[in-house]
């Protein structure tokens, strides 16, 4: 049974609903699938109709209806403004979205061959009426009787002369209606529904009288501005279409949909960036959404907003993923409806192009205010800046970035630290116990002698060694092709190392003046700082056949230490342990999975400088991602 609360008399239902919402346009169709209706009343003009419906039997290739309207008097001239603002032209129109509530109901009813009325009052001025309204995504806990009856406290009837016309207009409307049909459903903004109810049964309703205006026209919408006149994103938009074709679960696409969102800003992420991306995983993707749904709950919603999404996209991986979630979520598939005679529209906020000629854009549906946010990304430079960037490089001239040259320094003195843990593990004694516990219960000698009744602790020696060098081989086995740049750097400073790299070449990745980037495929330290010769052109090491190899080869050669820390995926091979042994040296295996893949994937991407005058402003340039 449908709740009395929607009820307006005995013949006609309404349902209230947020305009531009993708939940009320799922209840719309979920409504009108339980219950049978035999006609559907909606609060656009009579004069819509025939443009609206050859709109949405193109769908889901989207459109719009526009309708020019007549200058106010009152904007021909007001001081303080522009001659050009104030003459501006202004049109009215129609979105065709499928997630539109009202279109929703009439797409479902044109498929169900049910009898459709467009009851709105026809004006030559349309003035819309927006309001914050509760997130949508309440719908899934609560009913929109439930809804609209906790909202209806805190509407309030705008002080409008028209919109008291269009009012008593739709009420006297139904009430013409409910003679020749006996189970209406009534679409209508949630702002209006009260009053018109209300004047439904008032007994001193008087119909409005019509104006004539333009007649609407359909019109082909600029993809690239799909985004203002949808009430979803597109992409989330497309989603509901796909889900519609397909028969699947649409329910909670609201939120579903910005998962998938960024599932595929992540797939051209990586696609675009190539070595250069940093790694996505799992679990960074699970940080980003909890870092949106908290985003959320403090600006009091469910719904994520777009901004919010590229705003965590931002902070959790960086400026190059921010800028892909923006470009999918603005992506629509399905396209717009084009044809030669149809005249194009690019929308704006509040403003749009109509053939050319700029207008102010008025939505019949109007759904929440929007407003501008500010998101400061670093765009991808184009490729006449990138062109002209390596043009003006200096090759004598390279240093790097101190900020990355702590974050690196900081690294290498943790697989230091845990090298030497791992080389203390050999070294540990195993004794009973008798007045002290050591250096803590060796728990598997105790229950291994638990029948005796006796407990075992650990010792373990104060020495562990020294250590001098780490090598570090993050992409083994490389490919000469890709690492074409080797070098050896050498410290600038008593808490710098000296550093053997095998990387991407710096100077096809420009991103600022004076600035590249590039990837590292293995990286050696020696620390304290030691001069050595260049181990790309020592002819010492020219017998090994790998870059892996000849690091490798050059840590044995250089190192003090009996001992070498060597991070990579895999454990050191027979090849690597003879090489070892034949400087008479040992390697320390530290696994590359015991850190952070994200930690290991921001380190790996480093900046070089063209000159160290370029520090002073390469910050504004370099950002995470």
């Amino acid at each position: 049974m449908i709740d009395p609360v929607l009820e307006i008399g005995t013949r006609v239902t309404a349902l209230p609903v947020v305009h531009g919402s993708g939940d009320f346009a799922w209840e719309v169709r979920r409504l009108m699938g339980q219950h049978e209706f035999d006609c559907l009343a909606v609060s656009l003009p009579a004069e819509f109709q025939p443009a609206v419906e050859q709109g949405i039997l193109a769908l889901p290739r989207v459109s719009s209806v526009v309708v020019r309207e007549e200058q106010a008097a009152s904007a021909l001239w007001t001081p303080g403004r522009e001659s050009s603002e104030a003459r501006m032209p202004e049109m009215s129109y129609v979105p065709i979205d499928p997630c539109q509530p009202v279109i929703a109901a009439l797409r479902t009813a044109m498929g169900e061959r049910l009898p459709r009325r467009f009851i709105d009052l026809p004006t030559t001025r349309f003035v819309p009426h927006t309001r914050l309204m509760p997130d949508a995504f309440a719908l899934k806990f609560v009913s929109i009787p439930q809804y609209a009856s906790a909202v209806l406290p805190f509407l309030r009837a705008p002080r409008s002369r028209q919109w008291r016309a269009r009012v008593n207009y739709l009420a006297w409307q139904l009430r013409e209606l409910a003679v020749d049909y006996e189970r209406i459903l009534f679409v209508c903004g949630i702002s209006e529904w009260p009053w018109v109810r209300e004047a439904f049964l008032s007994p001193e309703l008087r119909r409005s009288e019509p104006e004539l205006g333009s007649e609407p026209q359909l019109t082909e919408v600029d993809a690239e501005t799909l985004y203002f006149m949808l009430g979803e994103l597109p992409f989330v938009t497309e989603l509901y279409e796909r889900a519609r074709a397909e028969l699947g679960d649409d329910r909670l696409l609201a939120i579903d949909g910005v998962k998938q969102l960024l599932l595929v800003a992540r797939e051209r992420y990586l696609r675009d960036q190539g070595k250069r991306a940093r790694r996505i995983t799992p679990k960074l993707l699970a940080q980003c959404l909890q870092y949106v749904r908290n985003l959320t709950l403090i600006e009091r919603g469910f719904t994520p907003q777009l901004a919010t999404v590229a705003l965590a996209a931002k902070q959790m991986v960086g400026d190059a993923f921010a800028i892909r979630v923006l470009e999918v979520a603005k992506e629509y598939a399905p396209g717009v409806l084009t044809g030669e005679d149809l005249p194009d529209v690019e929308f704006g906020l509040d403003r749009a192009l109509l053939s050319g000629e700029p207008v102010r854009a008025k939505s019949r549906l109007p759904g929440p205010p929007l407003q501008w946010m500010r998101l400061e990304l670093e765009p991808k430079p184009n490729e006449r800046q990138r062109e002209e960037w390596s043009h003006r490089w200096n090759p004598y001239s390279q240093c790097s970035w101190p900020p990355e040259d702590v974050q690196i320094e900081n690294f290498r003195q943790a697989v230091f630290d845990r090298a030497r843990e791992a080389m203390g593990v050999d070294l540990v004694k195993t004794e009973k116990f008798t007045t002290s516990i050591r250096d803590g219960i060796d728990i598997r000698d105790t229950l291994r002698n638990w029948y005796a009744g006796e407990i075992y602790v650990k010792v373990v020696p104060p020495n562990r060694g020294k250590l001098d060098c780490a090598v570090m081989l993050f992409d083994s086995p490389a490919d000469p092709r890709e690492y074409p740049w080797r070098a050896t750097w050498f410290a600038e400073h008593q808490e710098e190392s000296t550093l053997c790299f095998y990387a991407t070449n710096f100077i096809e990745n420009p991103i600022g003046p004076g600035i590249c980037q590039a990837v590292y495929g293995g990286a050696m330290f020696f620390f304290p700082a030691i001069p050595i010769p260049d181990i790309w052109s020592d002819p010492r090491l020219d017998f090994a056949e790998t870059l892996e190899e000849r690091m490798l080869a050059a840590a044995c050669l250089h190192s003090r230490c009996s001992q070498i820390a060597l991070l990579s995926a895999g454990p050191p091979g027979p090849g690597w342990r003879r090489l070892a042994k034949r400087y008479r040296k040992s390697w320390i295996h530290l696994p590359l999975s015991r850190f952070s893949d994200s930690t290991v994937s921001q380190l790996r991407h480093f900046h070089v400088l063209n000159g160290r005058q370029v520090r002073t402003y390469a910050a504004d340039f370099i950002r995470k991602g």
